[in-house]
């Protein structure tokens, strides 16, 4: 007995250690990202679907550890029986129809970091909490409790003081339009991103192989592949190739500086994307929406700190209101796990059947 209690906890603390590195790589992303994109445009960049780009642009990065589990796989198996990519064609599919969908995602999100201070638009986003919770009940039945619900209703709240008090912080030479238009498209981000975290998590259950932390890698590998595709279309029909290195030359910061933050963006940018699948992996969609959503103070104080936003009361508001609700869910969470803390062991057993292939 006790010999099968040792691997149980094991993996058990293979996945805690998995899951809090994964919580590290998505806060960098999550709060350096925003920031990133939004230097890009305060001096004097303006190309929306190159900025789009950047979001998912650097996915060969995945190609290292990737290769990295080939062969740690080659010392534990035939080379007849190993390959370097384990994903079959149906999770491969699916992987590029989420794909296609972040890259409108990214056009979205980069238009309102274009158009609102960062502190603004990373409360906005912070509502998508709100869409993941409503697609994951729908898409994964994912269980709700009073608590949950709170969350939600806060959140959802928060975003609606935002929007009551919509010109308090525009930018100079803004007009109103350009304003308001940025945050319906930041809020469309925040949707269809909620959309699409409880949709990995559906792709993970319904995969007909099992899924390991490699195969992870590889549906991170492709989904950014496909959203880089769809939005180097958009810079091709934009003409962004012929601009670029024009913009990079008349840059306020300089033509080598302008480059360093593409750079830094599209790393910042990949690692909140392998972050939050890492997430849904280690345990479901709407973890992953939670932390997102909890790294917003530190994006506003950055904000604030960096780039001398104003901190107006409707975001003292939205603020308190989202800290709130991140507050309810997990309290709420910590009593549901002391309820079923007796089927955690058997939830772990079966997690480690999974990562078989790694």
């Amino acid at each position: 007995m006790e010999v099968d209690k040792e691997p149980e906890s094991n993996t058990v603390t293979m996945r805690k250690a998995l899951l809090i590195v994964n919580c590290i790589i998505l806060s960098i992303g999550n709060c350096g990202s925003p920031l990133m994109t939004r230097l890009y445009f305060i001096h004097g960049g303006q190309r929306v679907w190159f900025s789009s780009w950047l979001q998912t642009g650097a996915w060969p990065i995945i190609l290292l550890p990737i290769a990295s589990a080939y062969f740690h796989r080659s010392r534990n198996r035939p080379s007849s029986q190993n390959k370097l990519f384990l994903m079959k064609p149906p999770l491969f599919l699916a992987a590029t129809v989420i794909g296609i969908l972040t890259g409108f995602d990214n056009y979205l999100y980069v238009y309102g970091i274009s158009r609102l201070p960062v502190s603004t638009s990373s409360l906005i986003i912070a509502s998508q909490l709100a869409f993941t919770a409503g697609f994951a009940f729908v898409l994964v039945k994912q269980k709700f409790t009073s608590y949950s619900i709170n969350a939600v209703f806060l959140l959802t709240i928060g975003a609606g003081v935002l929007a009551m008090h919509t010109s308090g912080d525009r930018p100079a030479n803004e007009s109103d339009r350009e304003y308001v238009l940025g945050f319906l498209m930041t809020l469309g981000a925040a949707a269809l991103y909620g959309f699409i975290l409880p949709l990995v998590e559906l792709t993970y259950k319904k995969a007909k192989q099992e899924i390991s932390y490699a195969i992870v890698m590889e549906i991170q590998m492709v989904m950014c592949l496909f959203a880089t595709g769809v939005c180097t279309i958009g810079m091709l029909v934009n003409n962004d190739f012929k601009v670029i290195p024009r913009e990079a030359r008349e840059y306020e910061l300089g033509e080598t500086k302008y480059y360093v933050i593409a750079i830094f963006t599209a790393i910042t940018c990949q690692c909140f994307f392998l972050g939050a699948i890492g997430v849904i992996f280690c345990a479901s969609s709407l973890l992953s929406g939670i932390i997102i959503t909890v790294l917003l103070p530190i994006t506003e104080i950055l904000a604030v700190i960096f780039y001398k936003e104003s901190f107006h009361a409707e975001k003292g508001v939205a603020l308190a209101l989202s800290l709130w609700g991140f507050l309810s869910y997990f309290y709420g969470e910590i009593k549901e796990s002391k309820k079923n803390k007796p089927a955690f062991p058997t939830e772990m057993a079966s997690v480690s059947n999974r990562q078989g292939t790694v």
